[in-house]
């Protein structure tokens, strides 16, 4: 007998400290495994399937990621299922919003902007409650010199050195939107640092490790062990630039997704 199969996409936000990562794996905590067993629970043992819009790695968070709910029966109460869902989510884990798609959107293959935000200061040790959410550099940085590196990003360029554990058959040509580095005035809170900052990332897709990798160099060019020449130099075909700072995970968070297919259906 022919079941039809519904669908829905979730968004959602979490603080990745304590997980490790979104990727289920074997005897670890992490987003998509919790997410799974609390639809499990609520949903009763009857089958699904989730799908996230990508990975993130370990510790990083998201302040709002995505994933596709494929279930055999149609909710009724969306407002009411998003509010079971987070009764029974882990703290560190929100629903967001639940939106019917139609069985021709893919929640990976389509068209989608991402925006990613590094959070991090400078100068001090500061606040232990500040790890989860900001990458402390004990060193002073050239946040100027930094602002301009960052510039350097944007467009298309070669970023295999941006890849960790690049091969030989990646897609290495790349676009990126936006790349800047800015005050932070998103997260706030007392215990913070005076001043903190953000790097801004834009793009329609990233390799493992990318934003961290630039994030890296960004210290280095802060710390003036790097200048913006070799910026340059990294974001070209066989350059001999060697790109090996990964920076923490901690600062960096999902900011936002953006599917084309759910922006062009909203302006028909």
């Amino acid at each position: 007998m022919f079941e039809k199969r519904h669908y829905y996409l979730i968004t959602c936000q979490y603080l990745g400290y304590r997980f490790h990562g979104w990727q289920k794996q074997p005897q670890l905590k992490t987003v998509h495994l919790m997410i799974d067993k609390t639809l499990n629970f609520i949903l009763e043992g009857k089958r699904f399937k989730t799908l996230g819009s990508g990975r993130t790695d370990a510790m990083v968070s998201a302040n709002e990621a995505a994933f596709e709910l494929f279930i055999y029966h149609e909710i009724e109460d969306l407002d009411a299922f998003l509010k079971l869902f987070n009764q029974n989510l882990p703290q560190d884990i929100r629903a967001l919003t639940i939106t019917k798609v139609d069985a021709d959107f893919n929640v990976i293959q389509d068209s989608k902007v991402k925006e990613y935000l590094y959070v991090f200061a400078h100068g001090n040790k500061f606040h232990p409650f500040c790890a989860p959410v900001i990458t402390t550099i004990l060193d002073s940085l050239d946040i100027e010199q930094m602002k301009a590196g960052a510039k350097l990003f944007e467009g298309q360029h070669y970023f295999k050195s941006y890849c960790y554990k690049p091969t030989d058959n990646g897609i290495y040509n790349r676009e990126i939107l936006t790349c800047e580095i800015v005050e932070n005035t998103v997260f706030t809170a007392n215990f913070f640092p005076e001043e903190s900052f953000i790097l801004r990332v834009k793009g329609k897709g990233f390799m493992r490790n990318q934003i961290r990798l630039m994030m890296g160099v960004l210290i280095e060019l802060g710390k003036g062990e790097k200048s913006l020449e070799d910026i340059s130099e990294s974001l070209k075909p066989d350059n001999q630039i060697a790109i090996h700072y990964i920076a923490p995970a901690s600062g960096l968070i999902l900011n936002k997704i953006e599917f084309e297919a759910l922006k062009d259906a909203t302006n028909i």
